[in-house]
């Protein structure tokens, strides 16, 4: 099941549409109704609280103004193997270091004011 701090997929009409983030999940008055409490992922940031069945923040589907909804908990895919037998490919260099303009010849990027463009 589904708990706070997990992000989900919200699929509308079998169509992902939006992640979140719970938030809380709070019982309800009745029996294996639950206040779950999500954050969307998406701009403008926005709150919501939807009342959903235990089995619904599990993935199962249901229903909102006639449409068809799921959550689905996200999971992290598992990073390669990295066993010692791969060990010998993996290469480590240092990077070069920046060169930076010498600052006393005068030469280099000019700096430009925004601020100053504005005025004009």
């Amino acid at each position: 099941m589904s708990t706070i701090n997990d992000v989900v997929l919200i699929y509308f009409e079998e169509n992902p549409v939006v992640f979140a983030r719970i938030e809380d999940i709070s019982p309800d008055h009745k029996k294996d109704w639950y206040h779950v409490q999500l954050l969307m992922l998406q701009l403008p940031l926005q709150t919501v609280t939807w009342i959903l069945r235990d089995i619904y923040i599990e993935g199962e589907s249901f229903t909102m103004g006639g449409k068809k909804m799921r959550i689905e908990k996200v999971v992290t895919p598992e990073r390669p193997d990295t066993s010692d037998d791969n060990d010998e490919d993996i290469v480590v260099s240092k990077p070069e270091p920046v060169k930076r303009p010498n600052k006393k010849s005068g030469k280099g990027a000019k700096v430009v004011s925004l601020k100053d463009r504005m005025k004009r």
